[in-house]
């Protein structure tokens, strides 16, 4: 297997700390000595912290978007789909606890606006998709809707924050996926009417 690039070296050693030091700030320094480089030589592939977070998120939006993309070509059942995000989401919470730190704010506190747009901006994409695709199961008539597409996504991307809000204030004991079978009933039956 090929050894990492030093600038996805660098990302994972910073998801790392962000997991293994949750509610802690990550100096650069701290972040140097896990990777086993300089603080120079963190700034050579980075100029800044700041940059360093934008390339998790990126991180995250690449991943995530690209299996909603497969979840939607694959599929076509509404419920199933819609489903199939929600997981996916959850489960990407679960595989990567630092970033989600970063997704919901907590590892971001003072650093600039521009990051909290971007996790804004990520989440506002979410929220778009779920529309989209509860839109289009009326167009599909295979699903019929208790809420309109918007109601019904809003509702589904605070479901997603607030498990992944769970799992970081339990300081990760919990998953984000550890009631899902109960929550996906839950959700199915108030969100869509029988068919």
């Amino acid at each position: 297997m090929p050894r990492p690039s030093r600038k996805q070296a660098i990302l994972e050693a910073l998801a790392h700390q962000l997991e293994q030091h949750p509610g802690d700030r990550i100096t650069t320094a701290a972040l140097a000595r896990a990777v086993g480089v300089s603080e120079a030589a963190l700034y050579r592939h980075f100029p800044s912290k700041a940059r360093m977070f934008e390339g998790l998120i990126g991180f995250a939006e690449e991943t995530v978007f690209a299996r909603i993309n497969q979840i939607l070509a694959d599929e076509k059942n509404t419920q199933v789909r819609v489903a199939r995000v929600i997981y996916l989401l959850l489960g990407f919470a679960d595989r990567n606890p630092g970033i989600t730190r970063i997704l919901l704010g907590d590892a971001l506190v003072g650093e600039r606006e521009r990051l909290h747009e971007r996790v804004q901006q990520f989440f506002e994409r979410i929220d778009l998709q779920l529309r989209q695709i509860l839109r289009e199961a009326q167009l599909r008539q295979d699903a019929s809707l208790r809420a309109t597409p918007e109601a019904a996504a809003a509702l589904l991307t605070a479901f997603v924050e607030g498990r992944m809000q769970q799992f970081l204030r339990s300081r990760f004991a919990l998953a984000s996926l550890s009631a899902w079978e109960a929550d996906w009933a839950v959700i199915s039956h108030g969100l869509f009417d029988p068919v």
